[in-house]
């Protein structure tokens, strides 16, 4: 079936996101920050002593340490530790927040997590969270638990944790928060641990000499990947291709399409998931939230391309964001079918992107980035 092709674009930059003098500092997620305040104030329960500083350990395996801007105690009743976010040199709005854990003891064993004032509320399908539960995403859920876990036998000792921001509220006014139905507060979020300027100049030239860097090596194939868990799973598609070949591209996917061109590579594979995979089919090639937004008319057309009843088409056309629109089609029966269709007019717009000068390939994984569940036709899922 034919489809109109959308017009290309590729905006420009946030104005906080021209090129800087100087290189720009990572900083750390509102779920590291969550997490040693987390740790501290166990730590101080459990000791009796307040703590100034704390290690906790990444999801990749690195270990950190952050200071602990306040800590105090009721000795064997309660504990509350303050770690501040630095968000390094990204424009983030939370830069500054006073990520707060107030812990108390439980009669279970088990960690409790709950959110306090500051931390919004999930009121929306789509995020992966429970609809009425606070927005406190699956990784930062996970570093809690392994870092309170360091501390204190889980399997023996139960523990209420409580997560708040104080201004949080405030902040989430600057972010996408309410749009995506996460009231009262900000979200809890990180994948790595690590704030990384992926908004910046910077980083779009790091991404351009990656590809350049590649090409100097002789490889012909570069994999766009647009953060950790499609590396991942982009790896696990391609075992064959050597470690230079995967680049996170973030939001410039039309920056490394160009570069891959100018450098003289025949391949690009793209690997992503239902949300940036969205805004590449509509024809936007950087796709940072201030710049681009989810097009759902496209995810509803695409939903009665392979097949849905019209009442899908008009719940996917309503859709809170990408995921949710997938988890749609995954209750439907039709991820199979939607994904690969969205990736074939993904792979149509990189094509026309770069002239019809390199050969494209694309894939969309799972959210997890664990499990391969649509493509424009290489693999089949």
């Amino acid at each position: 079936m034919t489809y109109a092709e959308p017009p290309l674009r590729e905006p420009d930059l946030p104005r906080t996101a021209k090129v800087r003098p100087t290189a720009l500092r990572t900083g750390w997620t509102t779920g590291a920050c969550a997490t040693a305040a987390a740790k501290a104030a166990v730590t101080a329960l459990l000791t009796g002593a307040p703590q100034r500083e704390v290690e906790i350990g990444l999801p990749a395996g690195r270990r950190v340490r952050f200071p602990v801007a306040r800590c105090e105690l009721e000795p064997a009743v309660r504990a509350e530790a303050v770690v501040v976010k630095d968000a390094g040199d990204d424009p983030d709005v939370t830069h500054g927040a006073e990520l707060t854990a107030t812990v108390r003891w439980r009669d279970s064993p088990g960690l409790r997590l709950h959110g306090g004032p500051g931390v919004g509320t999930v009121t929306k399908p789509g995020l992966g969270l429970a609809v009425g539960g606070p927005a406190i995403n699956e990784t930062p859920r996970r570093m809690i638990i392994e870092a309170v876990g360091e501390v204190v036998d889980l399997t023996r000792i139960g523990v209420r944790v409580v997560i708040s921001v104080p201004r949080g509220e405030i902040m989430a006014r600057k972010t996408t928060n309410r749009r995506l139905g996460i009231l009262g507060g900000i979200s809890i979020l990180g994948t790595t641990g690590i704030v990384r300027p992926f908004s910046t100049a910077s980083w779009r030239a790091s991404v351009v000499q990656a590809v350049q860097v590649m090409a100097a090596q002789g490889e012909r194939t570069v994999v766009l990947c647009t953060g950790g868990r499609t590396e991942r799973a982009a790896r696990a598609l391609l075992p064959e291709l050597p470690e230079v070949c995967f680049v996170e591209v973030g939001d410039f996917t039309g920056a490394a399409v160009t570069a891959a061109v100018a450098d003289g590579l025949t391949g690009v594979v793209f690997v992503g998931m239902a949300g940036k995979l969205a805004k590449l089919a509509a024809g936007v090639l950087m796709t940072h939230y201030t710049r681009s937004a989810v097009d759902l008319s496209l995810l509803g057309a695409v939903t009665a391309e392979a097949g849905g009843s019209p009442e899908l088409v008009a719940a996917v056309g309503e859709a809170n964001t990408g995921r949710h629109a997938y988890e749609l089609w995954e209750d439907a029966g039709l991820l199979g079918a939607a994904g690969d269709l969205l990736c074939g007019r993904v792979r149509q717009v990189l094509l026309r992107f770069a002239g019809h000068r390199v050969a494209v390939d694309v894939a969309m994984v799972d959210f997890a980035g664990s499990r391969l569940v649509a493509s424009s036709g290489r693999w089949s899922a």
